[in-house]
């Protein structure tokens, strides 16, 4: 039997209506900022896309939950700064992927972790056996934590973003085709490292 964390993967979060958050929409936020300055207006808006924008930080940070907030913060000051570029062409929260992935990108490349070409790493550690739920969950992180660079960004954009394929590759700045292969490679090699091994069934 696979693994509950995994079989997360091969169904898409229920994607919440924008009209279901409380109070102002992002667009009306967006222009109290970009017309009036709005300081009060911006702490709302990170305030309900921190969270998301910190969980696939940490994804795309190996779990490494000081780097990805530090990257968080920088995400927002990024789009404070950039706010008034913003041109409603998509998802605010598509945008905000964009940059905390750009961020995560220079961050990888000062580091020299993340490499120029598109080239897919092997797995080699053996498959996790079945397990509780929460080390499940711990197991399904370290298994991501394995992906190549472009594998993780699409699993996180994807899964943990709630983008669909469309949006993921817009923000990712990567081919429609080539989102979509990533993640199907990543599932399968998250399969192959969480499936239980036959002599501990």
């Amino acid at each position: 039997m696979e693994d509950r964390s995994l079989q997360e993967l091969d169904r898409p979060a229920p994607r919440e209506a924008e009209g279901a958050l409380p109070g102002p929409s992002d667009a009306e936020l967006i222009l109290a900022v970009v017309e009036r300055d709005d300081r009060r207006a911006y702490a709302l808006l990170v305030g309900r896309h921190q969270g998301q924008v910190r969980s696939v930080l940490r994804r795309l940070t190996k779990g490494d939950a000081a780097l990805a907030d530090d990257l968080a913060q920088d995400t927002f000051v990024l789009a404070w700064r950039n706010l008034k570029r913003f041109r409603f062409e998509s998802r605010f929260s598509t945008w905000l992927y964009r940059i905390a992935f750009n961020a995560w990108q220079s961050e990888a490349r000062r580091k020299r972790e993340l490499p120029l070409d598109d080239d897919i790493r092997e797995d080699s550690a053996a498959g996790a056996c079945e397990m509780p739920d929460i080390v499940g969950r711990v197991d399904l992180e370290r298994a991501i934590a394995t992906l190549s660079e472009g594998e993780r960004a699409a699993v996180a954009a994807c899964y943990y973003a709630d983008l669909s394929h469309e949006e993921a590759a817009a923000a990712l700045g990567m081919p429609l085709g080539t989102v979509k292969t990533h993640v199907l490679r990543a599932k399968a090699k998250l399969r192959a490292r969480l499936a239980p091994r036959k002599d501990e069934a």
